[in-house]
């Protein structure tokens, strides 16, 4: 009798769960960065590609051997690089189940209960942001393809509104639409307008937390005419702060134009009563864009696109044709809000994440991820020679050492000590190192243990 496939599933799943099990025991202790470069394991992964096929089993195993060396521990609670969460118990065994599953969560037709699971992990994401009820969510791959989706949607809006058909007949010989941004936005934001065909955006000042001012966005919009679309910011980058929203999208709604959100991690302030202020007015934007596998803490890849009008977002990705059986009303389907046909149900892990959280939980979340930030701020400017160069009032803390060479060598030091991983990055025309607290899994001890990592770098710098 010829080998049924849920045995050659068996094995090489049992050698996954060992591996992975394995993987994750090691993390609260192990080194936080590879040990090898990419061009170091190239050798173990590119052999020639045999003749013959290798049972399920053995590849897994020689996976886990091969890349183990190179793995950056990212779920541990003792990295704080490029704000990047960990994965949450519940969204992780979600995630294993969304792959056995296979299912293209595109239409609710075909994939009904990942469309349902989707469809309720989004209006308790509207619930929790204080979002209005009505908006339209979609699940992409980050904040990027979010970002992409709230702009798209604005394109066609304010297109539509100028009395100019972008569908039927595209962006040639349109009205111009201009773009209205802070000096100190996400890079994110300046590719998804390439990638819409918009013109480079006009900047507007920002403070010195990077957040936009509103007299200058007024002074700029009332110099421009024509279509206009205003990008705002939940979360600054380096210094965690958000754009006056309430104010500024007063005044771009006053000039006709749509506001979008770029609230890759700091939208979830919105979850917290203690820091809801930070992004007071949030709801009376028209878009906005995060990323679970932020702060909510499920695993890559999940960003959210969050639209006010579903009209507009299903006018731009939805599709009808003779062999796909869709929905003309209700929720719409999953496709109609996203730019990918075809894709994983990344949005069931989210699901997961807050039916395991409840409300109390995300808001506990979100609030010992600043709580620790802020400790972090207090403890490092303490240490002689140590600047702290942002207002700690969420997720982030910018440090400088003094010049910028010495602030370099110190991360550098820092970096190949393994007990923490923290970004270097240019803010303010400064040299800084970058913590980003955005895993679940840190703790008090955890940002001891870096704190002490930083103290010995300095000491190292100041012997050598």
């Amino acid at each position: 009798m010829a080998t049924q496939p849920d045995d050659e599933y068996a094995e090489a799943l049992q050698r996954a769960h060992t591996h992975a099990t394995e993987w994750l025991h090691s993390v609260p202790n192990r080194r936080i960065g590879p040990s090898r470069t990419a061009d170091e394991l190239l050798e173990g992964f590119a052999v020639p590609l045999q003749d013959q096929p290798i049972d399920a089993a053995s590849v897994v195993d020689e996976l886990a051997r091969l890349a183990e060396p190179g793995l950056m521990a990212m779920p541990s609670g003792r990295f704080f690089g490029w704000v990047i969460g960990g994965t949450l118990p519940a969204s992780l065994g979600a995630d294993w189940l969304v792959s056995a599953w296979d299912q293209n969560a595109a239409m609710r037709y075909a994939t009904p209960a990942t469309a349902a699971a989707e469809q309720a992990a989004g209006m308790w994401l509207l619930d929790l942001l204080g979002l209005p009820a009505g908006c339209d969510v979609g699940f992409t791959t980050g904040a990027t393809g979010s970002n992409l989706v709230g702009l798209a949607a604005a394109r066609q809006y304010v297109l539509e509104q100028a009395g100019w058909d972008l569908p039927a007949h595209g962006l040639a010989g349109s009205p111009g639409v201009t773009v209205f941004v802070g000096q100190d936005r996400h890079a994110s934001v300046d590719l998804s307008l390439r990638y819409l065909g918009l013109a480079k955006p006009v900047e507007v000042a920002t403070d010195a937390q990077g957040r936009l001012l509103p007299a200058a966005l007024a002074a700029a919009m009332d110099a421009s005419s024509g279509p206009a679309i205003v990008c705002l910011q939940a979360g600054n980058l380096h210094s965690g702060a958000s754009d006056p929203l309430a104010e500024a999208t007063a005044i771009a709604h006053a000039h006709g134009a749509w506001v979008h959100v770029d609230g890759a991690f700091g939208l979830w302030a919105a979850a917290s009563p203690t820091h809801r202020y930070l992004v007071a007015g949030v709801e009376t934007c028209d878009s906005w864009a995060t990323d679970a596998h932020k702060t909510l803490n499920v695993p890559y890849d999940c960003g959210v696109a969050i639209v006010s009008r579903p009209d507009v977002v299903r006018s731009v990705f939805g599709v009808h044709t003779s062999y796909l059986k869709t929905e003309e009303h209700g929720p719409g389907d999953p496709f109609d809000k996203v730019p990918e046909f075809s894709r994983r149900a990344r949005g069931v892990p989210v699901w997961a994440a807050l039916r395991s959280l409840g409300r109390s939980g995300v808001v506990a979340l979100v609030d010992r991820l600043v709580a620790h930030a802020q400790s972090f701020g207090t403890r490092l400017s303490r240490i002689p020679g140590v600047e702290v160069i942002n207002d700690v009032v969420f997720t982030q803390v910018c440090v400088s050492f003094g010049s910028d060479e010495r602030t370099r060598r110190i991360t550098a030091r820092l970096l190949s000590d393994g007990t923490t991983w923290m970004s270097g990055s240019r803010w303010a025309d400064r040299e800084v190192l970058r913590i980003s607290v955005s895993n679940w899994m840190t703790d008090d001890d955890a940002v001891a243990q870096s704190v002490a990592a930083i103290e010995r770098a300095i000491a190292a710098e100041d012997a050598r």
